[in-house]
């Protein structure tokens, strides 16, 4: 295991981000994808390295798709000897796996969407900090047919979509409504449990319509050449919010975050590292996503990343864009956030 890495007093310098308008669709490119505390960190000399306050690996949990495509970086880092620690990455299909670990204190941290982070800072009395924003917008309307050419055309149709209680729940709910349309009564919205059985039941159905996630998107649209996406659910956010769409935020457990702060610092490190590569070197991402499960094939994989909007915002890229995208949320429904917004101790910064 490596023990040794940089000081990492010096975490300040920000990079900027892709402007806000940008759709879900665009590339980000490696010098937008890194931000805030964590982009400076190899600056530090490496004369006052000093040995991290946590020897066991950093178990830390993602789940199937984009989130997690950020990641998975961190164990091709680990194995070249590169990394500031050992990494025990766990995929899971659903966030309601990994919140009972996380509660537990059996996960030391998670990639999850950014509502269901904002809860679980209720639930648990402020004991989950974010520490970074890791995916933008991702979602996409997608529909065997071409019938769907605006968000009017949603009216008395059936969506089948996965994220009940998470990101694209309450995405869709607040374009729905910003539409003009009642959630609840003018269309039918049936949830799955996971991306890979609603694309299922769209092989099934006639003039099928789904909310999906990239990679998903990609892989449907491969499979099934009469799929195409109807809506970029970026570009219809943009139109009636004026905040950033966040997927998901990548959050630490308050305890294990005070007892080694060091070791949240060398993993934000090393993540701008991992984000990088997700962007620029996509056969090798692809490659680790298949391996590690996160999409089922690198072909996908690889075509999906340009998509998938992955990035590391961190310090105050991190507060802005993730305290603006709750608050639009709280104020369209209290519960999506866990009833009220998170506190300022929501936000990790290193001390």
């Amino acid at each position: 295991m490596k023990k040794f890495v940089s000081l990492l007093l010096a975490l300040s310098m920000m990079l900027c981000l892709a402007a806000c308008g940008g759709s879900a669709g665009s590339a980000v490119s490696a010098s937008t994808a890194v931000s805030g505390e964590a982009a400076s960190s190899e600056a530090a000399s490496s004369e006052a390295a000093e040995t991290l306050s946590a020897t066991e690996a950093l178990r830390i949990a993602g789940l199937k798709g984009p989130t997690t495509m950020g990641l998975v970086n961190l164990l091709s880092m680990e194995q070249a000897g590169t990394a500031a620690m050992d990494y025990d990455l766990q995929l899971y299909g659903a966030a309601d796996e990994i919140v009972p670990l996380l509660m537990k204190g059996e996960l030391d941290m998670a990639a999850i969407p950014a509502n269901l982070a904002a809860t679980l800072y209720q639930k648990t009395g402020g004991g989950i900090e974010a520490v970074a924003v890791n995916t933008l917008g991702v979602l996409y309307i997608v529909e065997k047919g071409d019938t769907v050419q605006s968000f009017g055309d949603l009216k008395g149709r059936t969506i089948l979509s996965t994220g009940k209680g998470t990101t694209p729940e309450y995405v869709l709910r607040y374009l729905l409504t910003s539409n003009g349309m009642d959630p609840d009564k003018d269309v039918d919205i049936q949830y799955c449990s996971e991306a890979t059985e609603v694309t299922a039941q769209m092989a099934t159905m006639e003039d099928a319509i789904a909310v999906l996630p990239q990679p998903y998107v990609t892989a449907a649209c491969l499979q099934d050449d009469s799929l195409r996406v109807a809506l970029d659910l970026t570009e219809e956010w943009n139109k009636v919010a004026g905040t950033q769409l966040i997927t998901g935020v990548t959050v630490v457990r308050k305890e294990y975050a005070q007892q080694h702060p060091d070791v949240v610092a060398a993993f934000l490190a090393d993540y701008v590292k991992s984000v990088e590569a997700a962007n620029t070197d996509l056969d090798g991402t692809a490659a680790l996503c298949e391996e590690q499960g996160v999409v089922a094939k690198a072909a996908i994989a690889k075509k999906a990343l340009p998509a998938c909007n992955i990035v590391c915002l961190t310090g105050e890229e991190l507060k802005t864009n993730a305290s603006a995208y709750l608050q639009v949320l709280c104020d369209a429904d209290p519960a999506a956030v866990g009833g009220a917004l998170p506190g300022e101790d929501f936000y990790w910064t290193a001390g």
